[in-house]
């Protein structure tokens, strides 16, 4: 990368590039469905990929309040599939049953999140391995319990995957509008900040007098509850709560994908919501290219691989470029040497 490149990039935020990633798939994405005689920019295809976005965004912008605490989720798949089958068999078809049901699979997200929350904030067991033994406990009660699809939405309910205000999928703004709630929480609040320190340096945010376990055990039980969202909005899509439709979506890696690809270092402290929605956006805008084009599903995470190693790496230039040149001044070589002697 020449050093014009690199002070173009030094110049930008990491909203700000993978902005500009997104603005970059958009373009290419509406030659190459062109080429296949389509129209990117029809109202069915924006329907689609706002569609699309829905899902992963629930459970990115949980993953991105964890990862921003320095921990991770990957209990996020399994948790959408509980909370699809036990609201499911609640509401039972009654549309009389689809609070209770609603109530009863977000706090069952809630339940896990808590759990989650606690081994790693009060136990100091790192979130990758609390979440993983927790989400392969969950994925072993559904498989003992569940053989196949379980419940029923009422159609009332199933309108939520379906409706639509002007061009806009009703669950995307739902989705849109938990993104706006996490960004007011992360921005304009003491568990925000906390949060932030929290996953910059753990210690120094201790010794400063923060109350380090509360910012992590509320970042798990909020994406616990919209993990929890996520399979609410399966339920309704599908109709019927299915075990296995979470870990088959893949939710939990793509959903740190987006968090990474969206500009939030994984050691945390450091990052933002918006960031992730785009990273959200530049991924169903590539499936959605990538269906028009009817690609090989293999060579579908192919590409989606090279454009996540892509975009960290420019991620990592820029903190390199970013570090004080400590001998780059005439004389500071010569004094740092007469120093150590």
């Amino acid at each position: 990368m020449s050093t014009r490149t690199g002070g173009r990039l030094h110049g930008l935020t990491s909203t700000g590039i993978v902005g500009l990633v997104l603005l970059g798939a958009v373009i290419l994405g509406t030659v190459l469905t062109a080429i296949e005689g389509r129209n990117f920019f029809s109202t069915g295809n924006l329907r689609d990929i706002l569609t699309a976005m829905s899902i992963l965004g629930f459970i990115a912008i949980g993953q991105t309040l964890v990862v921003l605490g320095g921990s991770l989720d990957l209990s996020v798949p399994f948790v959408a599939s509980l909370t699809g089958v036990v609201s499911g068999g609640i509401m039972a078809g009654d549309t009389g049953n689809v609070l209770p049901g609603v109530l009863a699979g977000l706090g069952v997200a809630a339940a896990v999140g808590l759990v989650n929350g606690f081994v790693v904030s009060v136990l100091k067991v790192h979130g990758f391995i609390a979440s993983l033994g927790t989400g392969l406990m969950i994925s072993g009660y559904l498989a003992t319990n569940y053989q196949g699809n379980h419940g029923s939405a009422p159609s009332s309910f199933r309108m939520i995957g379906i409706s639509f205000i002007g061009p806009l999928p009703v669950s995307t703004l739902i989705m849109l509008g938990c993104a706006a709630g996490a960004v007011l929480l992360l921005r304009r609040t003491r568990l925000g900040h906390h949060l932030y320190a929290v996953g910059g340096d753990a210690e120094v945010a201790r010794l400063s007098g923060i109350r380090t376990t509360i910012p992590l055990l509320a970042a798990h039980v909020l994406c616990s509850v919209l993990a929890g969202c996520a399979g609410l909005l399966l339920l309704a899509r599908l109709s019927v709560g299915n075990p296995n439709v979470g870990s088959q979506g893949q939710y939990d890696l793509m959903s740190i994908a987006a968090v990474v690809l969206g500009g939030t270092l994984l050691a945390g402290g450091k990052g933002n919501v918006t960031g992730t929605i785009a990273g959200v956006a530049i991924f169903a805008v590539m499936d959605n290219v990538m269906a028009v084009m009817q690609v090989d599903p293999f060579l579908r995470n192919v590409v989606r691989g090279v454009v996540i190693v892509a975009a960290v790496a420019v991620y990592a230039r820029r903190e390199i470029d970013r570090r004080p040149a400590r001998f780059e001044r005439p004389g500071v070589l010569d004094s740092a040497l007469e120093e150590a002697r």
